[in-house]
């Protein structure tokens, strides 16, 4: 019997009887423990490490939920930790931290139902991601965590909006928000359910509608072109960035004056204009009408007495439907004439000027040219109340102008109805119509965006204060630096004032205070910043979380970024991301940061379905807990098996019994591991597989293929097992290939093996290229397709080698008799295929 003695000095024999499961839950708390004690992933700035050899790895991090995590949530996390690991086995510094996003409105809504302060069950929430997150032992820096509801974190995130409000980058408008009048409060987009009575509050069922509220904006849309710009270096899925150039939606066009009628301008006042902006200013001609958003300004100006009561109704019924509502394309169009008209600037004729909900305020001017003809929502509205529609753009030279219109034409062809532009192309169109404007004063050269700017502010309690002073005198003042962080007062009531404003416009010994430049009383904001807020900057406080006098010193912001990989839901694709870098962008103009992006590769996880395919949700009851996959399961076999499922950006359906297929994987290496240990020389094909195997898991690792580096690690356990001995020399180096994704099991074997812990900071293995290589392979010959027979060649055997070894093959030359050999195709180490005629 072979006896090893274990690092702490106890005996153990080296050989054991099966066991039909290894003690995960034993091994899995010790090494967890020893990883926390020893600090063992702590990320340090040692600048003796190249830059190449320097790598920040982050993870979004969650909003803790009072939920916890389900087994969904740690799939992003177990990639980047898996990845990580392998990093620093390669000699990699690593940063790799982890937080919470935790301002948030659940906690608000629980503290408004039950009056427990947000900090105490966001706190509470938080304490019980950490325990779950632990678990599954992942290799953080926990030295760094942060939180966002956090006074020492909120405090940079207000000096961050100072910066844009000292920029200009940030304003206060009127804009149309939800407000619930039972429940006196302003409810966010999803907390409006879509109901056939109308929009409801999802707490409670109760009316909801639209109402003009003070909101602090920022300025996103003066960084369009940048942000649009910046996304062609970055190595992010193509599916992601085309989503941000949709939502951006740069488009080229011209803005064009209408002017209003004589009746029309004498009520709205002299020298008023309509101004549109249109990518179509070729098709100017066909304008038969304009149409207005229910909320313009002008609106309430220039409608007739005679159209007052329908359009007021019309108004009314608008502000009971969100913009997604309104903006449907199957919808039935709805409107109602004003009354006014306006006057074509090209041909100087009178359009009627109407109202219709499929026209935003938020987007654009507000108000449209309509042309029917050429525009699918203007064809429907104009033939639902019989508004004119002609014909001024035709696909073909020769096409008939004035023949009965069946289907809208929005492509490019030739003018036509058109006075002295007909018959001119599209483009050559385009330009001169827009010379023309621009030569009468009617128009000009425009880019316009249906990026809006960011509704910054929320009328809530749970949110980081905006650190600005409204000063008597009717100056909105910033708080000096000196004074951040403006800290949440403590309240009696969560609930809402009823008036549109936040909680805190309750609190008045906090409310009122002093002008900070001193001359006069004043009193502070009390709209509270948006959730996104914290998460638009988070990855640089992780670079220096405990820096008191600046969100991170340059010389450490300079040691990591950019984010080399940020890993995280398809969810995320548009706001965050994008507001992330609208913030980056504005923090490099400042010197602040020494990048223009903040994340250089982006990887989004696909989502883990429940059993069956449906995805995981409540009211299903298929959500499935981590913490019983570990009590049953192990960690190990729960990380091993979530990268196991298939591809990381794939959607994949959970199922128990591929679970339990990976946890006896895991077993069987276990098993393997009682075996005799020999440092005797091992078979020369299992050597080869050995090489093989660091190959393939090296390379998938490092490209985030982790189901198929499992697959190869279980390839080659098979084939050990079959062995009666355990061969030492090919044992150790296995172990090092399976730490990132099984780190228990790993530490435990390595230390049983003699070797200095932790496994987790060894050197990855190396291989031969040359025993990568078989010696023979099998090499399959088909005859027009069909495997007529298989030969035994040296590996890399030219392919007239091939050829000739095929034509030797008895059955081959049975086949190859009397025909016509018409192709010979083949493929190095695999294929001969050889194609006859008759």
């Amino acid at each position: 019997m072979n006896w090893q003695r274990r690092i702490d000095g106890s005996i153990r024999s080296g050989y054991h009887p099966p066991m039909s499961s290894y003690p995960y839950s034993q091994i899995e708390k010790k090494w967890q423990k020893y990883w926390e004690e020893n600090k063992t992933f702590r990320a340090v700035e040692d600048p003796a490490i190249p830059k190449d050899k320097r790598r920040y790895v982050l993870d979004m991090f969650p909003y803790p939920s009072a939920a916890g995590l389900h087994v969904g949530h740690p799939e992003g996390y177990t990639a980047t930790d898996i990845h990580c690991r392998y990093l620093r086995m390669n000699g990699y510094a690593v940063l790799h931290p982890m937080g919470f996003d935790s301002f948030g409105l659940p906690a608000e809504n629980y503290a408004v139902q039950t009056g427990t302060h947000p900090r105490a069950t966001t706190e509470a929430n938080i304490a019980r991601f950490r325990e779950q997150i632990k678990a599954l032992g992942f290799s953080y820096d926990w030295d760094r965590e942060v939180s966002t509801h956090e006074p020492d974190y909120y405090r940079w995130t207000q000096w961050i909006f100072l910066k844009l409000y000292e920029r200009g980058l940030a304003y206060v408008a009127e804009i149309p928000m939800w407000y619930c009048p039972e429940l006196g409060t302003v409810l966010a987009n999803e907390e409006v359910l879509a109901t056939s009575e109308g929009p409801r509050s999802e707490r409670g069922n109760h009316p909801v509608e639209r109402r003009p509220l003070r909101q602090w904006m920022l300025k996103i849309t003066e960084y369009a072109d940048r942000l649009l710009e910046g996304l062609d270096d970055l190595d992010w899925p193509e599916s992601i960035k085309a989503m941000q150039r949709n939502w951006i939606g740069r488009s080229e066009g011209a803005n064009v004056r209408f002017a209003l009628d004589t009746s029309a301008a004498a009520a709205a006042g002299a020298h008023t204009d309509l101004e549109v902006f249109t990518t179509r200013p070729d098709t100017l001609y066909g304008a038969t009408y304009m149409v207005l958003a229910p909320e313009h300004p002008l609106v309430a100006k220039i409608t007739t007495e005679e159209q007052h009561a329908a359009v007021t109704a019309y108004i009314n019924e608008a502000r009971l439907k969100s913009d997604l509502e309104r903006t449907d394309l199957a919808k039935d169009k709805s409107g109602v004439f004003t009354g006014a008209y306006a006057v074509n600037p090209v041909n100087s004729e009178r359009i009627p000027i109407w109202i219709s909900d499929y026209i935003l305020l938020s987007y654009g001017t507000g108000a449209i040219m309509a042309v029917p003809a050429h525009d699918e929502r203007d064809f429907a509205f104009a033939r639902k109340f019989d508004l004119p529609v002609p014909r001024v753009v035709v696909e073909n030279k020769d096409d008939d102008p004035n023949a009965p219109i069946e289907a809208v034409f929005t492509g490019e062809g030739y003018a036509v109805n058109s006075g002295s532009y007909d018959g001119m192309p599209t483009r050559e169109f385009k330009s001169a119509i827009v010379s023309e404007l621009e030569q009468k004063g009617k128009g000009a050269r425009a880019v316009n965006y249906k990026l809006r700017d960011w509704i910054f502010s929320r009328q809530r309690y749970w949110g980081e204060p905006i650190p600005l002073v409204h000063c008597e005198d009717g100056r909105i003042v910033p708080e000096p630096e000196s004074a951040l962080p403006i800290r949440l007062p403590e309240v009696e009531s969560y609930k809402p004032t009823g008036t549109g404003e936040s909680p805190l416009a309750k609190v008045e010994d906090w409310v009122n205070t002093r002008c900070p430049d001193g001359e006069s009383n004043g009193k502070r904001e009390t709209n509270t910043m948006p959730q996104w807020a914290g998460s638009c900057w988070y990855y640089l406080r992780y670079l220096d979380p405990k820096n008191e006098t600046e969100l991170a010193s340059k010389e450490r912001i300079e040691y990591w970024m950019p984010v080399d990989l940020y890993v995280g839901g398809a969810e995320h694709a548009v706001l965050h991301l994008l507001y992330a870098r609208f913030w980056h962008k504005v923090l490099y103009d400042i010197g602040a940061v020494n990048t223009d992006e903040p994340f250089k590769r982006l990887v989004n996880q696909g989502m883990i379905l429940g059993e069956g395919g449906v995805k995981m949700s409540k009211s299903l009851g298929n959500v499935i807990n981590p913490d019983d996959i570990i009590a049953e399961f192990g960690a190990d076999s729960m990380r091993v098996y979530e990268m196991f499922m298939g591809p990381l950006e794939q959607q994949k359906p959970w199922s128990t019994r591929g679970l339990k297929g990976t946890h006896r994987f895991l077993d069987r290496v276990y098993r393997v591991s009682r075996r005799e240990i020999v440092d005797e020389e091992p078979p020369i094909a299992l050597v080869r597989l050995l090489h093989k195997t660091i190959k393939k898991v090296g390379d998938d690792t490092n490209t985030l293929a982790f189901n198929t580096a499992i697959a190869q690690m279980m390839i080659f356990v098979n084939e050990i097992f079959k062995e009666e001995k355990l061969y030492r020399s090919l044992w150790e180096p296995f172990i090092l290939l399976l730490c990132p994704y099984a780190p228990h099991l790993a530490e435990e074997l390595w230390e049983e093996l003699g070797m200095p812990a932790p496994a987790s900071l060894a050197a990855w293995p190396t291989y031969s290229e040359e025993l990568t290589h078989d010696e023979e392979v099998t090499v399959v010959v088909q005859v027009n397709g069909k495997v007529r027979a298989k030969m035994e060649l040296p590996a890399g055997s030219a392919p007239e080698q091939l050829l000739e070894a095929a034509k030797a093959v008895p059955r081959i030359q049975e086949l190859l008799d009397g025909k016509q050999i018409v192709k010979e195709i083949t493929v190095p180490d695999k294929l001969v295929n050889i194609v006859i005629r008759g």
